[in-house]
């Protein structure tokens, strides 16, 4: 079966094609600026052994454009992987939130793309391109299969106790207000893997997944179910980011808006663009800062340790919720790459039984590698995140469900007691 995935945003359009019957990507790109007169398109051809990459700029004034763009690159003679579109089996959608409708892959039909439409107030800058993907998509390749996944809904497993806020209940009930978590498809991706990796099965293990980016959210995993995650009702809670805040006293906004005289479109540009790392030592680029720290600078050290301080808490409470734990993974650019934030974040852990190998942390290794010590009693993992292919695998596993006799999909991917797939 062979998948096209598409992460369509407001101004830019990312795929991925994908043969499923060997896992491999066949063809990957990017468009950027969309909309504007200097469009970018980046594209890259993949063999077995070598990969072309294609640049060009050239003005793509919509969505729909751009991807007829796509299929032109992934059937030309030169930039080709397929012969024919026709050759797509489907198509899998990154859709940012899913609210309290969906919690699993979903089959796109009417009434899903309603559902997406009704959660735009609580992703207004992702959720109408991500709708605006589907229907392009649906107009291109009429009759091919169109999933969503969602960033949402691994942690709709969440109890309660974990995504409510003591907030009067009312605001939950009329204006959906509660945690719901992003980087779910990362998170659950690296969960699988780690299971993988540590040859045991998922149900059996308790994991703390760690995706550390310009975006950064970390989860409780247990037996394959998120049970609590940093990130809110939005992205801005949970860790400190690269702009974004994190955890913050709330009484904070009340006191800048009255202080300051800004307006709230100004003060929520600050929290979300110009905080975190940023809004510590002006930079939001982890080896920027690094280096600024080496040569002395105190607040890029100050920003290191703010950062790694608040990823140790919310491991120790993880752990605590938990209740037992037996790896930890870290995932995303900075998750992967910075020896030195993995170093101090685990430092001093030995309380929850982990170990570091500091060498094994400080080599440049081929990823998936783990960086514990022989005598840790809890694994460490580095993971790359691969979202796209995680929607690839959910679009796939769930359209081969819907080819099963009806009595063999009962609480399969997407199904609940054999219903519809949108759920509510």
């Amino acid at each position: 079966m062979i998948i096209l995935v598409l992460n369509a945003g407001s101004s830019s359009l990312k795929y991925q094609l994908f043969d499923m019957d060997t896992s491999q990507v066949m063809a990957a790109g990017v468009f950027e600026r969309i909309g504007e007169a200097n469009g970018i398109i980046t594209h890259r051809l993949y063999s077995k052994t070598t990969e072309t990459k294609t640049v060009f700029e050239q003005k793509i004034t919509d969505h729909r454009q751009a991807l007829d763009c796509v299929t032109d690159l992934l059937t030309g003679p030169v930039t080709g992987a397929i012969e024919t579109i026709s050759q797509i089996d489907a198509i899998g959608h990154r859709v940012v939130q899913g609210g309290e409708a969906f919690n699993r892959a979903t089959r796109i039909n009417p009434h899903v793309k309603k559902a997406i439409q009704e959660n735009n107030p609580l992703a207004p800058l992702h959720n109408p391109p991500n709708l605006t993907g589907i229907e392009v998509a649906e107009t291109l390749f009429p009759g091919v299969p169109n999933v969503a996944v969602f960033d949402t809904e691994f942690h709709q497993s969440m109890p309660p106790r974990a995504f409510m806020y003591a907030l009067p209940y009312g605001y939950y009930t009329d204006l959906k207000v509660r945690r719901y978590g992003f980087h779910g498809t990362s998170h659950k991706y690296v969960a699988m893997e780690a299971a993988r990796l540590m040859d045991r099965d998922i149900k059996d293990l308790n994991l703390i997944t760690i995706h550390l980016g310009n975006g950064c959210s970390i989860s409780a995993v247990q037996g394959g179910r998120c049970i609590d995650t940093s990130m809110g009702m939005t992205p801005l809670a949970g860790l400190m980011m690269g702009t974004r805040t994190g955890d913050m006293d709330p009484a904070i906004i009340s006191y800048l808006l009255g202080s300051t005289g800004m307006d709230f479109v100004k003060l929520d540009d600050i929290l979300n663009r110009h905080s975190g790392l940023k809004g510590i030592c002006e930079m939001n680029d982890m080896r920027d800062i690094h280096a600024a720290a080496a040569k002395g600078d105190a607040r890029a050290r100050l920003a290191t340790d703010m950062f790694c301080y608040r990823i140790k808490k919310y491991i120790g409470s993880y752990a605590a919720a938990l209740g037992c734990l037996d790896a930890v993974i870290f995932t995303a650019g900075i998750g992967e790459n910075d020896a030195v934030v993995r170093e101090i974040v685990l430092k001093d852990l030995t309380i929850l039984g982990i170990r570091l190998d500091t060498a094994v942390n400080r080599s440049n290794q081929t990823r998936p590698f783990h960086i514990h010590a022989p005598d840790s009693c809890v694994q460490v993992w580095v993971i790359s995140t691969n979202e796209e292919f995680q929607i690839a695998r959910e679009t796939h596993s769930l359209l081969t469900a819907d080819k099963e006799p009806e009595k063999n999909r009962l609480n399969t991917p997407g199904n609940v007691n054999g219903s519809s797939r949108f759920f509510t």
